[in-house]
């Protein structure tokens, strides 16, 4: 199914009128547009005021919107979907998974390993999506995010991939581990105190 681009409703701002698992009803002035979204919905309130940048995919079936809350999470779910047979709903799952930071550090050492062990991404796409991004993210840019992102150390990949096992989300175990205390140096350390942390949230 191919999709077209409309940039007629490129942003909403508007009340929080219902949440679902993946997706959220914002009122805009007394109209509810139904916007499926690549951010936890558990961290939304109802009858909070949102603004999210949006793409909207037409098809012959059906409108549908979908929202991020920056304008860099839409430029790469709009990258995703150049690449061959990843259509909206992909390119939403992946984000789902795997924050931008992420993205950007797999595409920019060429890890394909980093997404495939994200729920969801087989190992022949994720190795589709860094060669596919390969050329199309701004090294500048890319640079910025991974030197702002903690660098993992080879027992916090461990403990990434084994909170993974567990059924996290590969991006909330990243910035779980990323944010443990320096003093935690071993892997069943650092499982175990993300644990706490993730429990919590």
């Amino acid at each position: 199914m191919r999709y077209t681009v409309f940039t007629m409703i490129r942003s909403l701002r508007g009340t929080v009128i219902d949440i679902e698992t993946t997706a959220v009803t914002i009122d805009v002035r007394g109209v509810g547009y139904l916007v499926f979204v690549t951010f936890p919905t558990s961290d939304v309130v109802l009858g909070t005021d949102v603004q999210l940048f949006t793409y909207l995919a037409v098809r012959e079936t059906a409108l549908t919107l979908y929202g991020f809350l920056d304008r860099d999470s839409l430029a790469i779910f709009e990258l995703l979907l150049t690449i061959p047979k990843i259509g909206p709903k992909s390119a939403q799952q992946i984000l789902t998974q795997a924050d931008v930071t992420t993205l950007r550090e797999a595409v920019a050492l060429q890890d394909a390993s980093m997404l495939h062990k994200v729920s969801g991404i087989g190992k022949k796409t994720a190795e589709k999506i860094v060669a596919g991004l390969k050329d199309s993210f701004d090294a500048e840019a890319t640079a910025a995010y991974i030197s702002s992102a903690a660098p993992l150390t080879r027992f916090s990949t461990d403990a990434v991939d084994a909170l993974v096992a567990l059924g996290y989300p590969h991006a909330d175990a990243r910035r779980t581990i990323g944010q443990l205390p320096p003093e935690i140096i071993t892997a069943n350390d650092a499982v175990r105190a993300a644990l706490k942390v993730l429990g919590q949230s």
